[in-house]
Formats: C-alpha cells, structure tokens, sequence
C-alpha cells in the first residue's frame, strides 16, 4: 500500500497541549497564519486528553536529501577550502581562464551567485583543483595556509568519475579539461583514459561541427567552439607528452579557428588592450597546436606518409610568419613575458621546433646516402634550440613561475635532456669529452634551473625532468655510468658505451619519437 508523503510529525507533551490549541484556534481565524499542527479531540464519552501534533524537521540541520556522490565530494572540497572559494575563483579568470578560455566568465560569476547548486559539482570541484596550484603566487591565498592539494584532487576525480557514469554532458566535458591540465601531472593513463572519454562525448554532443550557421544563441555557438579549442590544445599536446597519437583527427572536425570576436564574448574585461593580447596568445597557441598535429601524423603514421620533412619545416616557418606584433616578439624572442600565458606559449614554440628538428635528423640519418655534414647540423640546429629553452628558463623570475602553465608542458624538459645526453654520447669518446661537450653542459645545466626553481619555489614543472635525468646526469660528472644490472662502473668507456642504454633508463613513454622509430 502506498504512503502518503506527510511532513514527519511529533507528539507535544500534554503540559501545553491547552495552550497550543487556544493559540491554534487564534490563529485559524487569521488567514496565512496557520500553523504546522494537527489536533486530535478523544471521543466524547472518553477520558482521554487531546492530542496535538506538530511538525519537526525530519533529519539533522543542514543534511540534504538526495545528493549525489558528486555533490559530496565537491562539499568536502569547499569546506576544506574555506573562507577562500571565492577568491580562488578570482585566481582562476585571472590566470586559467584568460589563458585557456573555457567558462563564460559573466554568466558562470552570475549562476554562482545565485544558485551555485545548478553548475555541474564536478565541474566545480575541478576548478578548485585546477587552481589551487596557483595559491602560493596570488598576493591574496598566500598569506594563509594552503590545504593538502593531492587530497583535494582526489575528491576532484571521485567528482569526475561519478559525473562521467551517472550524468554525462557538456559540463563533464570541461571538467574533464581541467582535471587533465592539472598539476602536477602523477597519472598518465588516468588522464589518457579521461582524455579519450570527453573527446567520445564531444563528438557525439556534435562539438566537433562548426554551429555558426545553426539557428541557437550567439553566446551558445561561441561556448561550444570554445571547449573544442581547449579540447584540441590538449589532445595534441597531451599525444606528444605521452607518446600516443591523438584522438581528433583533422578530417573530423569543421569548428573554425579562434578569433578575436569569437572570444571576447563573455569576458569580463574583454575591452581592455591587455586582455586582447591574452586572447591572440591563446589563438596562436590553438594554431601551434594544428602545426603539431602536423608533425604528430608524420610520427605516427604507420604507413608511407605523403608529408616530408620540408613539408613540415614550411608549416612552422608560415606559422611564424602569420604572427604579428607582441606576439611574434614572445615567440622569437621570449619577450613581453609578463603577460599572462606568454612564457607558455614560448615554451610551447621550442617543444615543436626542437620535435621538428629531431625528426629531420633521423631523417637525414635513416637516408640512402648520409651526409655526415648534414646529420652534424642538424644535431647543431636542434642543441641551439635546447639552448633557448635553458635561457628561457633561467630568464624566469617568480612571476612567470606562478603564471599558467599546461601540465604537459613538464613532458618538454625530460624530452631535451634526454636528446642532448644521446647527442653526447654518440658525439665523444672519453668520460673528460663527455662532461665538457656542449650538449652535456646545456642538459647538465637544465638540470640545475630546474632543480632550483622546485628547491626555492616549489615549481612542479621540473619534476619530471629531474627524477629521470638527475640521477644520471651526476653519475656521468663523477666518471660512473649504470651498469644493466643497476650497478656502477667506475672505468667509463665512451668508445664502448651503447647510447641505447638510455632507452631503458628513460622510459620511452616519455618520447613519441623513441615510439615511433
């Protein structure tokens, strides 16, 4: 039999049952005055008093019915966060969003306002995550003390996961952005998986067409080629930091590349001179990420590809090319770093030249007929390349430490040093050769900044690097190289050593190019 969905009840003790009946006759008679009760009269031949009834609340106070698991983890996360969500919010638009613009600013500060409960609890536990790395650099967190962030982006993927099963959408999506670009990275398959999974969803939510000639809202269209930009940038480069081919392919997808009026809806200060150099750092970053794409099929490609290696150089130089002003000076010249993402994007730019000149070397050596000059500059080319991005790195002030950074860009350390030591050892003869050989030096000294800036700032974008290379780099300054069993051997041999040692030093995870060849 069914039960009627009654308000719980509560037996009011007899002592004032008469003075809340005369008080409920009262107030019956005044018209929205009622009050939650329910008087029962005995018969009247019984001796029994009347019994009245009153409402109670039926669980303890603020214990809500219903929640999902998702929403249980997100609360966690805000309580732990307190009386600092807001401004950590605050540190995401100024430092995530601006960068990687996947939130419609206005209207998410507006919904958060007035009813945070209708944004996807995933979504949000996310980007406290995402920006919690960012506390010790903002002029207002860092006064208190940061909470456990490992705990809180476990709650983080909980929230995901949960999401991602019960209630899947255009919010997981973004979520799972975020969950991907967080820092510092510790699971790579977790992130492949969730990777795969959104980039799934994306298509089958249609992100992948282009919706301006779909009859929806203008700030619609511009959100949905907004979460397939971000979506791009971190399929590409997530595909050359972990050494898979990326999900979307090109044939695939008819979304048109960013513009300035596409992004400046929704921006809080999208006016502002400084804000659109923002936003053409983000486009030039979305159209890099097509050049790698490039370089990613070249590598990847199973078959016979139709692309040479002057195909590719053509498509970075004409990329260059198509840059203007500031941020053509960031690019080439590391300049204007001050500017919000600029540092990443310049990173960006000396992870691909320096893929692209790896592949042209293992082009020229793989050729019927090398040319050992050829093969010498392009080993030449590729070590200046490592250069700019050790200058770039010992350029870096705190500010640029604290500025947004793509997770994968931690990938673009371990890659050069474990280029420059091969250089090194297929280049010299003798332990002495070895430590004063320019490539050694550039890695040994990489090695350094990086270990400096985790030391004095806790900077997380070495991290990587240092536990795979550290290690070897100093064994190889004290004249002692591993042996295959993990032992030392004091009497170094150059002439006998075997560069391919690195292969199982280093795992090849690390290096598409090791997995491709």
């Amino acid at each position: 039999m069914a039960v009627p969905n009654v308000p719980p009840r509560s037996i009011t003790g007899p002592a004032s049952t008469n003075d809340s009946q005369v008080l409920s006759t009262y107030l019956s008679g005044i018209p929205g005055a009622t009050r939650s009760t329910r008087m029962i009269i005995p018969e009247p031949a019984s001796c029994s008093r009347p019994v009245l009834f009153t409402e109670v609340q039926k669980r303890p106070v603020g214990l809500k019915l219903n929640r999902s698991f998702s929403a249980e983890k997100l609360e966690i996360i805000e309580k732990l966060l307190e009386p600092h969500n807001e401004a950590i919010i605050d540190e995401y638009f100024r430092k995530v969003n601006v960068c990687l613009p996947l939130l419609d600013e206005v209207s998410f500060r507006r919904q958060y306002r007035e009813d945070k409960t209708r944004i996807s609890p995933a979504l949000l536990a996310c980007l406290y995550a995402h920006t919690i790395v960012y506390w010790q650099s903002s002029p207002v967190l860092s006064r208190y003390r940061c909470p456990e962030s490992r705990f809180i982006w476990n709650l983080a993927n909980e929230a995901v996961y949960s999401e991602l099963h019960l209630s899947p959408g255009m919010s997981i999506i973004k979520a799972i952005v975020l969950n991907i670009g967080g820092r510092p990275t510790t699971s790579l398959i977790g992130n492949g998986v969730l990777l795969g999974s959104a980039v799934s969803m994306a298509h089958s939510l249609g992100l992948n067409h282009s919706p301006l000639p779909w009859q929806i809202p203008l700030p619609e269209k511009y959100l949905r080629m907004k979460i397939w930009w971000a979506l791009l940038v971190h399929d590409r480069w997530t595909s050359l930091a972990h050494g898979t081919p990326p999900h979307i392919q090109k044939s695939q997808y008819d979304v048109p590349p960013p513009t300035l009026e596409y992004l400046s809806e929704g921006l809080a200060d999208g006016n502002n001179p400084r804000s659109e150099l923002r936003t053409n750092i983000f486009i030039s970053l979305v159209t890099l990420s097509e050049v790698l794409d490039r370089f990613l099929q070249y590598v990847y490609c199973v078959g016979r590809d139709k692309q040479t290696t002057t195909d590719l150089e053509h498509a970075l130089h004409r990329w260059v090319e198509t840059l203007e002003g500031p941020c053509r000076r960031i690019v080439l010249r590391g300049s204007h770093l001050d500017v919000t993402g600029a540092a990443n994007l310049r990173l960006a730019y000396l992870t691909a030249k320096l893929l692209l000149q790896r592949i042209q070397l293992e082009a020229e050596k793989q050729g019927d007929h090398v040319n050992e000059e050829g093969v010498l500059n392009r080993y030449s080319g590729a070590r200046m390349t490592s250069e700019e991005m050790l200058m770039l790195i010992q350029d870096f002030q705190p500010e640029h430490l604290g500025d947004f950074w793509m997770s994968v860009s931690s990938f673009s350390f371990p890659a050069a040093v474990n280029f420059l030591l091969r250089c090194a050892l297929e280049t010299e003869n003798s332990p002495e050769g070895l430590a004063q050989s320019p490539s050694f030096r550039i890695a040994r000294d990489i090695i350094t900044t990086l270990r400096s800036h985790q030391e004095q700032y806790k900077w997380d974008l070495g991290d990587i690097c240092l536990a795979q290379h550290a290690e070897i780099v100093e064994k190889i300054l004290a004249g002692v190289a591993p042996d295959e069993q993990g032992g030392n051997n004091s009497s170094l041999d150059l002439q006998d050593f075997d560069a391919s040692i690195l292969d199982h030093i280093f795992p090849s995870v690390w290096d598409p190019l090791q997995n491709a060849w």
